[in-house]
């Protein structure tokens, strides 16, 4: 790939953080098509902040970078650069392909890093719902790889039990006959087999050490609250780094995080940003 292909976008994406814009850009990427993505935040000039790659919200099957809108704002106004990326769906391209799309682009986020956010700057992952899974699936890809160093990942109510047996989803959905989660898991995971594997189900991943350190939030009527916190527990077993929150006033979550205008909880929001901002401050320094 020339460099002129890299350099394009990332001179758009630069200018677009300083001015704060939320801008759409395309990402290139080395034996692959381009992937869309938005850009939100901004970056004061001679400043380093963090940098952010984030997976909106869905079921694996919908979702795009509209639905992300809420969480990355919110990221930014924590003070951070963001890129949300619009990753391909399931049915269509169920796993590994949304996930070896974002480690692309997390690659190509940390090449990028000090164009984005300035020199040094902390490299994050963050997604809600299905975009939790991807976040933390990249995650552990990341570990596994021994490459990019991650300063951390956020997991606001991640889709991390294909099960969908746990009792807060079975509360949330009461006497349906058909859960969006269940056939949202069916679409993206394809085969039973990849039900077992790690980067598929995060949740019920064998190996937990070394993966980066974790903020997981969640509502207190959230259907994925019980799988959440159980993967936070888990990793801080492993002796992970981990910081969980059930957000009284999250009421609605995760469907709240797609409202247009917001969650309409605004202390709320509040919260979100504040813990948001704790974790982006106490990340380590980069490697």
């Amino acid at each position: 790939m020339s460099s002129r292909s890299i350099e394009q976008p990332v001179a758009a994406a630069s200018t677009a953080a300083a001015r704060g814009a939320e801008t759409d850009i395309r990402i290139e990427l080395p034996d692959r098509e381009p992937v869309q993505a938005r850009l939100y935040g901004v970056r004061p000039r001679g400043a380093t902040v963090p940098l952010v790659l984030h997976f909106h919200g869905g079921t694996f099957v919908c979702g795009d970078l509209d639905n992300g809108r809420n969480v990355a704002r919110l990221l930014a106004g924590a003070g951070a650069v963001v890129v949300s990326l619009d990753y391909p769906l399931a049915p269509k391209a169920p796993f590994p392909e949304p996930i070896e799309v974002g480690f692309a682009a997390l690659e190509w986020l940390y090449k990028q890093r000090a164009k984005l956010a300035g020199k040094g700057a902390e490299v994050f992952l963050a997604g809600e719902e299905a975009g939790g899974n991807l976040a933390a699936a990249v995650a552990l890809m990341a570990r596994d790889r021994a490459h990019p160093p991650l300063a951390g990942q956020i997991l606001l109510s991640p889709m991390l039990d294909p099960c969908a047996g746990t009792a807060s989803l079975r509360q949330a959905t009461g006497d349906a006959t058909q859960c969006k989660w269940a056939s949202g898991w069916q679409e993206y995971l394809k085969r039973p087999v990849n039900a077992t594997h790690p980067y598929a189900v995060p949740g019920g991943s064998l190996r937990l050490a070394q993966v980066a350190r974790t903020l997981v939030l969640v509502g207190k009527d959230d259907p994925m609250r019980d799988e959440a916190l159980n993967f936070a527990r888990r990793l801080g077993e492993a002796g992970i780094a981990v910081t969980s929150s059930v957000l009284p006033g999250a009421a609605n979550w995760p469907e709240a995080l797609y409202e247009p205008e917001g969650s309409g909880c605004a202390a709320c929001e509040a919260a979100v940003q504040k813990h948001f901002r704790d974790f982006f401050s106490a990340a380590p320094p980069p490697h």
